[in-house]
C-alpha cells in the first residue's frame, strides 16, 4: 500500500509546473497576437449570421473549442490505453 501511496505522489509531482505569474504581459502579448484578432472577427460574424450578441457568439465559441479539446483529449487517452493494453497482451 505504501508503494501505491508513492507512486500516486510521484505522480502528482511530476504533473506540477513553474506557473508563469507575469499575467499582464502575457495578457499584453496574447491580446495583440494576429490569432486573437482572427478570434474577434469571428465573434462578430457569428453574431451577424445567428443574430445574437457578441457576448453569446464569445460563448459559443469558447464552448465549442473546448468540446473539441474535450474530444481529442479523451480520443489520445483512449488510443494511448488501447496500446497499452496490447503491448501488455504481447508480454504474457
Amino acid at each position: 500500500m505504501q508503494s501505491i501511496q508513492l507512486l500516486n505522489t510521484a505522480i502528482i509531482k511530476s504533473k506540477e509546473k513553474v506557473i508563469d505569474n507575469s499575467y499582464e504581459e502575457r495578457l499584453n502579448k496574447i491580446n495583440s497576437s494576429p490569432a486573437i484578432d482572427a478570434i474577434n472577427k469571428s465573434i462578430n460574424s457569428l453574431a451577424e449570421s445567428q443574430n445574437i450578441s457578441k457576448d453569446h457568439a464569445a460563448i459559443q465559441l469558447i464552448e465549442a473549442i473546448r468540446e473539441l479539446d474535450s474530444i481529442w483529449t479523451d480520443y489520445v487517452t483512449m488510443e494511448g490505453i488501447d496500446r497499452l493494453k496490447n503491448i501488455l497482451k504481447g508480454t504474457h
